[in-house]
């Protein structure tokens, strides 16, 4: 691009940064906020729907339950880095649509569900508009909200999307519990109906100003700005907005994967991969399978059966709490510290009591654990996850690079939820647990050696203006 272009693109994306707040619409926001609440509560209602109260019912083995839940997390992998790539290509809009329409299609197609075949094949088809829905949303979000509060805006969207992983399974619980042979349809349609509300909600949504940018459209990147700073001042009732910091960088409308040929941005991309990668291996079998162990290998049945059930649903609105909780942190520690000590506390040690709880029947404590990967283990870890995986890399690579990086990284939910169980007569019920815990630990540390400081920074100055393209 000309240089004069360079300027405006980069005064235009200065000028989105310093605004004293955030103005997209409710209705946009609610939409990605949804994507989330629906991808989130799959995640773990997929654990309700096979648990042993409802599993008789599905027409699945015990045996086939894993593999139909490893199916919706293959499908994430080319979800992500198909869609990651297309909205580097051709826009986060389209493609935030065409996420929400395979959400929908994959989870009907599931509640119509009636052999393990269709189960494989929604589940898949669920798992890649999931897929690139977790992708979308934050890349969307972070290249749309002022740099002085990016993590707290997208914060308000996790907030609302872990009210999936929170009282979503609280309240899927009580309908698998309340008609154990129908409530596990009804739980899929759920989120059938929420997916299609979505897809009509975000047709209405604006491209990005860093997208129209990145694709010349100047004109049309101009007005929404100017709509944007007339929204803020309206909202703030400032009589002036503050002057924008502008960067000077260079602007490339590159094929995206170009971006693994800089070394700065290959060491970031690789690491957050690994990060989220062993994140997701010692998280998924716990919000997927963790009911179905407490079953065939604990022996818990019937009225015990049940009250795992209903506990283990009752903990997921810990998720919601934390991720409300996580507000107060969330621009005063280092992404990178905070996401090392969130895999700690949360998924290490609430494991090991969730775990330890249930092995010796103790609900209490099962249920402490549970509270605490909950509340710190899933409801922070996942934002900083996906902060860090968005805000290292350049605009015209962002959704790609990000796409790589928790794509290849579902293949450690994949992995684990089909291993985990025969893990367990070679290292026992406590060790196998913790034992996949610990890589994402050593990974949380490295990523603080590897990752700049992006509290309150525009993305160009951690990105174009300091790694270049």
């Amino acid at each position: 691009m000309t240089g004069e272009i360079n300027k405006k693109i980069a005064e235009l994306t200065a000028r989105v940064d310093r605004l004293p707040t955030i103005v997209l619409p409710v209705s946009v926001i609610l939409s990605l906020a949804f994507g989330y609440f629906i991808a989130l509560y799959d995640v773990i209602d997929i654990g309700l729907a096979f648990s042993p109260t409802s599993l008789p019912y599905t027409g699945l083995t015990a045996s086939e339950a894993p593999t139909v839940v490893s199916m919706g997390l293959f499908g994430y992998i080319p979800g992500a880095i198909i869609l990651g790539y297309l909205a580097d290509r051709i826009g986060r809009k389209p493609t935030l649509i065409l996420t929400a329409l395979l959400t929908g299609v994959g989870s009907l197609g599931n509640a119509l569900s009636f052999n393990f075949l269709t189960f494989l094949i929604f589940r898949f088809i669920t798992g890649m508009g999931i897929g690139g829905d977790l992708i979308l949303v934050p890349v969307y979000l972070v290249e749309m909200v002022p740099a002085i509060k990016r993590a707290t805006y997208f914060n308000l969207v996790y907030i609302a999307g872990w009210a999936g992983l929170g009282l979503g399974p609280f309240l899927a619980s009580q309908i698998v519990l309340a008609n154990p042979a129908i409530g596990w349809r009804i739980v899929f349609a759920v989120g059938a109906t929420l997916a299609f509300i979505v897809l009509v909600i975000r047709s209405h949504a604006s491209e990005t100003v860093r997208m129209l940018g990145l694709k010349g459209k100047i004109n049309e990147a101009e007005n929404l700005v100017q709509e944007m700073e007339r929204k803020a001042l309206e909202k703030t009732k400032a009589q002036k907005l503050p002057e924008p910091i502008i960067h000077e960088y260079s602007i490339k409308n590159s094929n995206p994967l170009a971006v693994f040929k800089n070394p700065v941005y290959r060491v970031r991309v690789l690491a957050v991969m690994l990060s989220i990668f062993f994140f997701y291996f010692g998280e998924y079998p716990y919000l997927t399978e963790y009911p179905l162990w407490t079953s065939n290998f604990l022996g818990y049945s019937g009225s015990l059966g049940n009250q795992i059930t209903f506990l283990f649903g009752l903990a997921g609105v810990a998720t919601f709490l934390g991720a409300i909780g996580l507000r107060l942190v969330i621009e005063r520690i280092r992404r990178a510290v905070l996401v090392t000590i969130s895999y700690f506390l949360g998924m290490v040690l609430g494991i090991v009591f969730a775990v330890y709880g249930a092995i010796v029947r103790d609900l209490q404590v099962a249920f402490l654990g549970m509270l605490l990967t909950n509340f710190i283990g899933v409801g922070w870890s996942n934002q900083l996850n996906y902060l860090n995986g968005t805000e290292n890399v350049p605009t015209y690579a962002r959704a790609t690079s990000f796409a790589f990086s928790d794509g290849v990284a579902h293949l450690g939910a994949a992995i684990s939820t089909a291993i985990i169980f025969d893990f367990i007569p070679l290292l026992g019920n406590l060790g196998t647990w913790v034992v996949f815990q610990i890589p994402m630990v050593i990974m949380g540390i490295i990523l603080i050696a590897v990752l700049p400081n992006t509290i309150g920074a525009s993305l160009e100055s951690v990105n174009e203006a300091k790694a270049g393209n």
